[in-house]
């Protein structure tokens, strides 16, 4: 399919989802992804959700990296396609951002080639790994500063399609992408 049929339909899948499923599909998520290859090294990028999105809520696995001792980043909207990245600390202070995402004012920055696992919004991927995202290129600019061996996870409610029919060169695929049902693998990592 293509990137604007597939964001019609998974945004209006979304939208239908009942609170407590949502709920329900985010911790069984992080349930999961306590079971991935991925809790040896140090720098986790986490996105915060964007309710009125009905993004996964990522607050179950905040609690799991905190838990964990690990390094937490989060993203900043920069400027045009650019995001800074500032580690979570116990005076981090967030504020919605003009889109509705909660964003650090400051604090200290972390380089791309710190990060170690990066956890990836979607609104959709398919069975090569190609993810969808809302279209403004942030996460896959971000990706594309990362080390070659960064570990890019995404996180969705739905399970996979067939095919994005219309993959950008720019594109950069995911190596896991965890849903309520199932772990999907795309790479050796």
């Amino acid at each position: 399919m293509l990137k604007k049929d597939l964001r019609l339909k998974y945004s209006s899948l979304r939208k239908d989802l009942p609170p407590q499923s949502l709920l329900n599909s985010s911790l069984t998520i992080t349930n999961k992804i306590l079971e991935l290859p991925i809790w040896g090294v140090e720098f986790y990028h986490i996105f915060l959700a964007i309710p009125e999105k009905k993004e996964v809520d990522t607050s179950f696995l905040l609690s799991v990296l905190h838990g964990k001792d690990k390094n937490i980043v989060l993203p900043k909207v920069s400027g045009t396609n650019e995001l800074k990245h500032y580690l979570l600390t116990d005076t981090t202070k967030l504020v919605a951002s003009k889109w509705g995402i909660p964003e650090p004012i400051d604090g200290i920055e972390i380089l791309e080639e710190k990060i170690d696992v990066v956890f990836v919004p979607l609104l959709a991927f398919d069975q090569k790994g190609n993810r969808l995202g809302y279209g403004k290129g942030y996460y896959d600019n971000f990706l594309g500063k990362c080390r070659t061996n960064v570990i890019k996870v995404g996180l969705s409610l739905f399970e996979a399609e067939q095919q994005i029919s219309d993959v950008d060169e720019s594109d950069i695929p995911l190596d896991y992408c965890v849903t309520p049902n199932r772990t999907y693998s795309f790479s050796s990592t």
